[in-house]
């Protein structure tokens, strides 16, 4: 008979949770209220945002901070609220979905017409 996993609550202390419920292969960002708004011109490059973030949602490239990573950002803003030059801000995931909808709209209006 085959063993039967443990789960998260019997694995001892310093045990490795395999599927971790924030695990990469997981997308969590698609249930946010709120989405980070990134400003390249704003940012020093402290690396907070990358300290902070429980989720590891902060896209670097060769060491510096370049963008979100929206497919498994929870937007909880714990990132803007460390971030000592405001170059991370929080906005409405709706108003910004129903905008780039509403933009989608008129490109597909214009290529047709």
């Amino acid at each position: 008979m085959a063993e039967k996993k443990k789960g998260w609550k019997d694995l001892p202390i310093g045990g490795a949770i395999t599927e971790a419920g924030n695990s990469k292969k997981y997308n969590t960002g698609d249930w946010r209220v709120q989405r980070p708004l990134f400003d390249a011109e704003k940012c020093s490059q402290c690396m907070l945002c990358v300290i902070f973030c429980p989720d590891a949602s902060i896209d670097l490239e060769e060491g510096k901070v370049v963008g979100m990573n929206l497919e498994h950002c929870k937007g909880c803003g714990i990132c803007a609220a460390e971030c000592p030059k405001d170059a991370i801000e929080m906005k409405n995931e709706g108003e910004l979905k129903a905008k780039e909808r509403q933009k989608s709209k008129e490109k597909g209006k214009a290529r047709v017409g």
